[in-house]
């Protein structure tokens, strides 16, 4: 089954590789950044970024006679912490419940995970370019760290052990690494990133490596020009994600329902103050290139908020 793992496993589930949704601080206010992925604008010495993300992804499109409709909702908890003006970390940890309906014995089952902690992600990131200027800043950081099996990957239900990709945890070290700019203006922001997940096994199953490619613009929509004393500004985000991931292996033998591409469109409104942000956008797929009879995404809702302190 393509999908609990993809874009949704351990931070999500067919969700960007959800262990790359940071919140950042430029200084010591907030700014426009991507909803669906990572900024590389800095986060200030000895402070801190909190951020909560609230998701929903809804699968369907199964052509076998199951008829799986795969139903995840959840938050994820992002903390940040600027030790130097270059180098920050970040811990991400991932609640969510996956509810996957199915045809089985001539009725209709739906078997739950119940909601649970899964993989919660550590890493680093380092500015190693910047570039300061009248109204511009350009920031290039590359970035590493782990996915650890913090969640379980023994659930069960009425019917036994709970598939693999509906387990909230992986049981498996899988490494990350990547790569993120930011180009920040008055009027707008370009955000681009490149990540990688190496994916280890875990009890005889090990999930697709995965490689994603992220770009997010964000624009000021509200105030048109720039004066004294305002407090809160409205950007208009448009992201696209685009996200391969190999298929699954049980027992070193390759699921042939498994892995694929997907590319979305996130369409999304951010109001910023100097101290906090709310947002929302909506994933909408726009092509998707499944293996055998993986799961489609209909969409994924992201809503949250940021603070820093």
């Amino acid at each position: 089954m393509r999908g609990c793992r993809g874009r949704f496993h351990g931070t999500g589930c067919c969700v960007a590789a959800l262990g790359l949704l940071w919140a950042a601080a430029w200084g010591s206010r907030a700014v426009a950044a991507p909803i669906t992925f990572n900024t590389a604008l800095p986060v200030a010495t000895q402070q801190f970024v909190f951020r909560e993300r609230f998701v929903r992804v809804h699968s369907t499109g199964d052509v076998t006679p199951a008829n799986r409709d795969l139903t995840a909702s959840g938050a994820i908890s992002v903390l940040a912490y600027g030790v130097t003006p270059d180098f920050a970390l970040f811990g991400i940890a991932p609640w969510f419940d996956k509810r996957l309906e199915l045809n089985m014995g001539g009725g209709r089952i739906a078997r739950s995970t119940g909601g649970g902690l899964g993989d919660v992600t550590l890493l680093g990131r380092y500015t190693a370019y910047r570039y300061d200027g009248p109204g511009v800043n350009l920031r290039v950081a590359p970035y590493a760290g782990v996915q650890a099996p913090t969640g379980s990957d023994d659930v069960r239900d009425a019917l036994g052990l709970l598939p693999r990709p509906l387990q909230p945890g992986s049981g498996a070290w899988d490494p990350i690494v990547g790569l993120v700019a930011t180009y920040q203006t008055l009027p707008y922001e370009v955000d681009g990133q490149f990540s990688y997940k190496a994916t280890t096994a875990a009890g005889g199953f090990r999930f697709g490596n995965s490689a994603e490619l992220d770009g997010s613009l964000q624009y000021r929509l509200w105030p048109r020009r720039l004066g004294s004393g305002l407090p809160a500004f409205v950007y208009g985000v448009m992201e696209f994600n685009l996200v391969h991931q190999d298929r699954n292996e049980i027992n070193g033998v390759a699921d042939p329902n498994s892995g694929g591409t997907t590319l979305s469109l996130a369409p999304g409104l951010q109001y910023v103050t100097r101290t906090w942000i709310l947002e929302a956008a909506v994933q909408v797929p726009v092509a998707q290139n499944l293996n055998g009879s993986g799961l489609m995404n209909d969409y994924v809702v992201n809503a949250g908020f940021r603070i820093n302190f």
